[in-house]
Order: structure tokens, then C-alpha cells, then sequence
């Protein structure tokens, strides 16, 4: 396969201290970058791949958003419900990492 140069400039201590790196781990410095590209590359594949569901879901709240008023309703709205309040409490906790005990499952006590 037929390989393509592509030229960098950067500032000469980020040279010496990619060069440094490469040598440490015993690469020239254009294995060392290729292979330190290509991580990041896979690395926001992965996470384009795992957050593509939500993105599409973001897209089509926004999209479902553009075709509301963008005045807030005259009327008066009705108060939450004890019960709906709790709902949106317990969501609220769930979206920030929390059980429905308050607790941050995962996180060291």
C-alpha cells in the first residue's frame, strides 16, 4: 500500500516531548502519532456508536420543539400532584447519578 505524507507543525517542545514518548516506548515518531491517531479515531467511533440512539432522539425533541410557540401559555398552569412531584424528583435524581434513596451508587461512601 502506498503511503501519503502529511505535514504537522506544532511548537518545538510538543516535538521533543512526542519524540521523547515515541522513543520511550520504541516507536519512530510517525509509527508513534499514526498509532496515537488512530486510539482517538477508534476511541470517538466508539462513542459516536454508543450515543448515536440519543443523539437521534435529541434531533427529534429539537425538531418537535421548533414547531411549538415560543410565548408561554396564558393559562394558568396546574400544580403538580404530590404524586408527580415525586416522579420528577426521583427523575431528576436518577438523570444526576442518584438511587431512589439519594445514594450515588458506584461512588466510594
Amino acid at each position: 500500500m502506498a503511503k501519503t505524507r502529511i505535514s504537522i507543525s506544532l511548537e518545538r517542545d510538543q516535538a521533543e516531548r512526542i519524540r521523547q514518548h515515541a522513543e520511550r516506548v520504541g516507536m519512530d515518531v510517525s509509527a508513534y502519532l499514526v498509532h496515537a491517531a488512530t486510539r482517538q479515531m477508534a476511541e470517538s467511533d466508539a462513542i459516536e456508536e454508543q450515543f448515536a440512539e440519543v443523539d437521534t432522539l435529541i434531533a427529534r425533541a429539537e425538531r418537535a420543539a421548533d414547531g411549538l410557540p415560543s410565548e408561554p401559555a396564558q393559562e394558568p398552569v396546574a400544580e403538580l400532584t404530590e404524586q408527580e412531584r415525586r416522579e420528577v424528583e426521583e427523575a431528576l435524581g436518577l438523570a444526576h447519578g442518584r438511587d431512589r434513596h439519594g445514594r450515588h451508587p458506584g461512588r466510594a461512601a
